[in-house]
């Protein structure tokens, strides 16, 4: 089922199945997370599993732009831990 639905990635542009993507979301108490299992509520932004993208979006702020929030860094290490 969810390699049928399409999002697009913030860094690359790209529509992509959800299955090559990860979740970062703002939730509505204000943590950024990055949603592993379950969908978590709150605004959303979706970015590759690779490297590319990920420093990407770091070097251009792309998730503090996409959450309308100030993203800490650690969240770009655990993207990159992630891929």
């Amino acid at each position: 089922m969810t390699d049928k639905i399409l999002r697009t990635c913030i860094a690359t542009r790209e529509l992509k199945p959800l299955n090559e993507l990860l979740r970062v979301c703002l939730t509505p108490s204000g943590n950024v997370v990055i949603q592993k299992d379950k969908h978590i509520e709150g605004r959303g932004a979706y970015i590759s599993r690779n490297i590319e993208a990920i420093n990407i979006a770091r070097k251009k702020k792309l998730l503090n732009r996409a959450l309308r929030c100030n993203v800490e860094e650690s969240i770009y290490d655990e993207l990159l831990a992630m891929c």
